[in-house]
């Protein structure tokens, strides 16, 4: 029998050959170029740790708190209970900032918004889930990530969401959903919101990340490839340059989980007046569902005091929360972490922040709501 070089290149050589290859040399390429920048990197992570600024950094990726010479962390605590603060907010009642109170199942529903340490937070609630004896529940990863729903989509969640016992958490990137409106209970919601420049930052060099588009490609091999181009470029050019991918135009539509610059809509929910970019009307329905519905919005820039609010105002869930992270963050603190994302300079978030000022406004009144919710708690009163 007589068999000829090709017949046997084509049995062993993969169909997707010149594809594998094309993959490997992006790659390589990519990693290549990544570390010609890793030194600069470096060194500013070690100006940053004998800084002031530093001792008190959050890597926003995954959460995680330095300064401890232990290595094991520490828990930022800034001292937010002043007397100035108190005669601000007057007296507070922790039962008339709580939403949990309202719920009717213990069904939690984790929205999460991408890039504010939501990866960290997942973690989290599964090591609790076995702790605190709860269901945890998480959509899987699709091709194409749809936030916005048409109003049977939007059914289909509430359905599913109910069909779960509790006690359950279900964690899912999409925007906010009132169950109402399909005559079903609500679920006791939270999340997580984050600088919202720091965020799109964050998101510009996840989606470039080696790993990232790896990964995707292993899941999804008809996905295309990447330009080498599109990975090298920075933000910094590409906000100075006015590039189309880094023009954050107020009103501008732009649907589906691409538009990842409006944190505002994963609060807003999936009408046509929520997407649009930094608009009012967007914040203003923002505020009014955190508001009604979310029975805790963590920050996390402020992480320690994020924890010690879910585990007071959602304590069927979260009970035990700091105990968790901080015991287990060498492990939580490398969820999710972008190595390859270098400093972005000042004067660009600047530049930047011009055109978020209603997404900036609306993370001001999380953070105020986070501040309230804890100061009613009056854990540092002394006795």
């Amino acid at each position: 029998m007589v068999f000829s070089r090709s017949g046997v290149m084509r049995q062993y050589v993969p169909k997707r050959w010149s594809e594998f290859i094309s993959l490997l040399f992006l790659s390589t390429t990519f990693f290549l170029f990544l570390q010609t920048r890793d030194l600069s990197l470096q060194l500013s992570n070690e100006r940053m740790r004998h800084t002031a600024e530093g001792e008190e950094y959050i890597e926003a990726e995954a959460p995680y708190m330095e300064g401890e010479n232990d290595g094991k962390g520490r828990p930022i605590h800034r001292d937010l209970s002043t007397a100035k603060e108190r005669e601000y907010y007057g007296k507070l009642d922790p039962m008339e900032l709580n939403n949990t109170k309202n719920a009717k199942k213990e069904i939690l529903f984790f929205n999460r918004v991408p890039k504010v340490g939501s990866q960290t937070a997942m973690e989290l609630l599964k090591s609790l889930s076995i702790k605190n004896n709860f269901h945890y529940h998480k959509d899987k990863t699709q091709k194409v990530e749809t936030i916005k729903l048409t109003y049977n989509e939007e059914k289909r969640l509430s359905n599913l969401v109910n069909t779960f016992q509790p006690s359950s958490v279900y964690v899912k990137h999409v925007c906010f959903t009132n169950f109402t409106k399909f005559n079903l209970d609500m679920p006791i919601y939270v999340n997580m919101v984050r600088d919202p420049v720091e965020r799109v930052i964050s998101w510009y060099y996840y989606v470039r990340a080696p790993w990232y588009f790896v990964e995707r490609k292993r899941a999804f091999p008809d996905l295309p490839l990447p330009n080498p181009n599109w990975l090298k470029k920075d933000f910094e050019t590409c906000v100075k340059t006015n590039d189309p991918e880094c023009r954050y135009l107020p009103g501008h539509r732009r649907d589906g989980f691409g538009d990842h610059r409006r944190q505002t809509m994963f609060f807003c929910g999936h009408a046509d007046d929520c997407t649009g970019f930094n608009t009012e009307v967007a914040m203003r329905k923002a505020k009014e569902n955190v508001e009604k519905h979310y029975a805790v919005v963590g920050v996390l820039e402020e992480l320690n005091k994020t924890l010690t609010v879910l585990e007071h105002y959602v304590p069927r869930f979260f009970k035990g929360a700091k105990d968790v992270y901080y015991n287990e963050v060498k492990i939580f603190s490398k969820i999710n972490r972008n190595i390859y994302k270098p400093t972005t300079a000042e004067a660009t978030k600047d530049i930047v922040r011009k055109n978020f000022t209603r997404e900036l406004e609306f993370f001001d009144f999380c953070k105020q709501r986070l501040h309230k919710q804890y100061l009613a708690l009056n854990l540092d009163k002394k006795p």
